[in-house]
């Protein structure tokens, strides 16, 4: 299996589960789902290879079950320690000062995401790179309804951890995805970016707009 050249060589997810095997797999989606310090890390095309490799036996050893099983749990922790946090910080946390880890703009676009999709965005966000890593934050900021945010948080945990690796299992086992994984691995990433893109470029037009609107003088 080739791999992915985009970004760190440690970010490259076939490069992740040959060193650090399973545990690094959820780790790495735990830390993704809900901690400010995990919306770089490689999601969907992480859970895409997982799957390819527990097809192949290369490197993951355990039933695929198994594997979406833990994959599910550690998104919903991430997510659920997200949300925890969020609320205990409150609304500081759009207060917060910039640095190399945390970008304000960040919080900003989970929170236009969540605004605009209510409670499914929690869903809908995971996947959604950087978005999915904010947006249960945002949630335990807004305060929203603990047992909504679970259920919510319970299905997309599901949707996103075992749906994208099971894809990743069956169309790994097809000729042409394993003959072209890097490109298939590219895809997916500017697939998964497009979301992002779009919201950016809403959120641009819409502060044009408003200035537009702004009386002269």
């Amino acid at each position: 299996m080739t791999s992915l050249a985009l970004g760190p060589s440690w970010l490259d997810p076939t490069t992740l589960i040959s060193t650090f095997g399973l545990v690094g797999i959820l780790a790495v989606v735990f830390a993704e789902s809900g901690l400010l310090i995990g919306f770089f890390l490689p999601g969907d095309s992480l859970l895409f290879t997982t799957g390819l490799l527990v097809a192949g036996g290369t490197y993951l050893h355990q039933p695929l079950w198994l594997v979406c099983a833990l994959i599910v749990l550690a998104a919903i922790a991430g997510d659920q320690v997200g949300y925890l946090f969020g609320r205990k910080v409150g609304p500081g946390l759009f207060r917060r000062p910039d640095s190399r880890i945390f970008q304000q703009e960040n919080v900003e676009k989970a929170a236009a995401f969540f605004d605009r999709h209510g409670p499914k965005a929690i869903v809908l966000a995971r996947f959604v790179p950087i978005v999915r890593t904010f947006t249960p934050i945002v949630a335990g900021v807004s305060r929203m309804n603990y047992r909504t945010f679970v259920l919510f948080n319970v299905v997309g945990g599901v949707l996103w951890g075992a749906g994208v690796t099971v894809l990743g299992y069956f169309l790994g086992q097809i000729p042409f995805v394993r003959d072209n994984i890097e490109a298939i691995l590219v895809g997916i990433v500017l697939v998964s970016v497009v979301p992002v893109a779009v919201e950016l470029l809403r959120a641009r037009r819409s502060g044009a707009a408003a200035g537009d609107r702004r009386p002269a003088g």
